[in-house]
């Protein structure tokens, strides 16, 4: 079988199929086997591991799995690149392709179903830049029984995902994926390393689910309230932002409870680490219990 990652293969593939690149759905393939090759090390891929690609394309990461001798259930959206797909995966039997969008599908349920296993599996795949977001807040939200996540992402997000306190690029998505991950960013990708080439640079982003959050949430939902609060404006204080968002408290209140916690009123959320966080949150579910 001929290396999927190549420039002419993608182009001859294409003619060939009269294949139309669809930009809706984010399809730039990767011709880079050095990508892979990092993609691949990183999620730690080797015999047996069980394995869910979001967004097989042609196939060039779906193959690069495959001769890693993992079990890979590939979920592709686009029906109409799925002939091409399964023709490129034919000789590789430790491939299921499934036709479905995956933020409609229980994934522990699908992985079940195609292996008849029931036991913690990776996700791989270079995600549609449109819906990356969506894709990654669905997958640890659902708590599925994943162990790691390896992605292709914009640049911008990867440093969004990873970012500390403080920074320019620290927001609600940051705070999300180190509650329910610990992440790392893997290698850069310049837009060279896909056909057609994208506008943007990308990255490849590793998120290694954890046993339990680092910090203790008495009530997880009201901790991400408190976190989507204090981003909603960013420009805003934290106590205006707070007030904007909880409604049924006053600013007195809220400025009392503030310092109960230890965390000046006139910070911005941007500065806020996990811990603190969750000590707001904590302190508002005290209140709400009493």
């Amino acid at each position: 079988m001929e290396k999927i990652a190549d420039l002419s293969f993608v182009k001859g593939i294409i003619r060939k199929h009269n294949f139309p690149i669809k930009k809706r759905l984010g399809q730039n393939f990767l011709i880079n086997p050095r990508i892979l090759d990092r993609i691949t090390e990183a999620a730690e891929i080797g015999p047996g591991e069980l394995v869910v690609e979001i967004g097989p394309g042609l196939g060039a990461l779906t193959q690069s799995l495959a001769e890693k001798k993992a079990s890979v259930l590939a979920v592709e959206i686009d029906q109409g690149i799925l002939p091409i797909l399964k023709q490129h995966m034919q000789d590789y039997p430790n491939v299921k392709i499934v036709n479905a969008d995956i933020l409609k599908v229980d994934l522990d349920k699908l992985v079940a179903e195609h292996f008849e296993v029931d036991r913690p599996y990776k996700v791989v795949a270079n995600l549609p830049y449109y819906i990356t977001t969506p894709i990654i807040m669905y997958l640890l939200e659902q708590k599925f029984r994943l162990a790691s996540i390896v992605i292709m992402v914009q640049k911008e997000v990867a440093e969004r995902m990873t970012a500390n306190p403080g920074k320019k690029d620290y927001g609600a998505l940051s705070v999300a994926v180190q509650y329910y991950t610990e992440a790392s960013l893997v290698t850069k990708v310049p837009p060279s390393s896909f056909y057609p080439a994208p506008e943007v640079d990308s990255a490849v982003v590793k998120l290694k689910l954890r046993e339990k959050p680092p910090v203790d949430a008495r009530d997880e939902k009201l901790f991400f309230q408190v976190v989507k609060a204090a981003f909603a404006q960013r420009r805003k204080t934290l106590l205006n932002a707070l007030h904007g968002f909880f409604k049924g408290y006053s600013k007195e209140t809220l400025q009392e409870l503030l310092g109960v916690c230890g965390i000046d009123p006139g910070r911005r959320g941007e500065t806020l680490s996990l811990d603190e966080f969750a000590t707001i949150a904590n302190t508002f579910w005290k209140i709400k219990s009493i």
